[in-house]
């Protein structure tokens, strides 16, 4: 039986290791950003954004709060810090029958926060495309 797409989210997060997104995500996954009005669409898209996650939000600091999880999607209340600025924000994941993650929307507060991710996130985003803002 293939584990839960919650329990591997959470065993990519303590590994810390966003390689596993493969695996994880579905072809046609949309990730939905706190600060990019489009939805980024595609496997490839939603790991590029995740891997970023991986580096900015996921220190040491970063824990879940508050699980929602239901059959075929989640609500994840997260805290983390960022640049001394404490970050709160929810993960909302769905996922199919294949237990492959098909939407991961982030929402965070405060404002100072989406700022501080805004732009450390767009400037590893930008790194990755060789330069290009996110």
């Amino acid at each position: 039986m293939k584990q839960h797409p919650i329990e591997s989210w959470h065993n990519l997060l303590e590994a810390n290791d966003p390689s596993g997104l493969d695996s994880l995500l579905a072809d046609d996954a949309v990730f939905i950003s706190p600060v990019v009005h489009t939805p980024q669409r595609g496997k490839a898209l939603t790991k590029g954004y995740l891997s970023a996650a991986f580096e900015v939000l996921f220190n040491a600091s970063f824990r879940y709060v508050r699980e929602i999880v239901g059959d075929s999607d989640a609500m994840l209340e997260f805290e983390t810090e960022v640049d001394g600025i404490l970050v709160n924000g929810v993960d909302i994941i769905s996922w199919n029958e294949h237990g492959e993650i098909t939407e991961f929307k982030v929402m965070v507060r405060p404002l100072k926060a989406i700022t501080v991710i805004h732009e450390r996130m767009g400037a590893m985003l930008a790194a990755a495309r060789g330069g290009s803002d996110a």
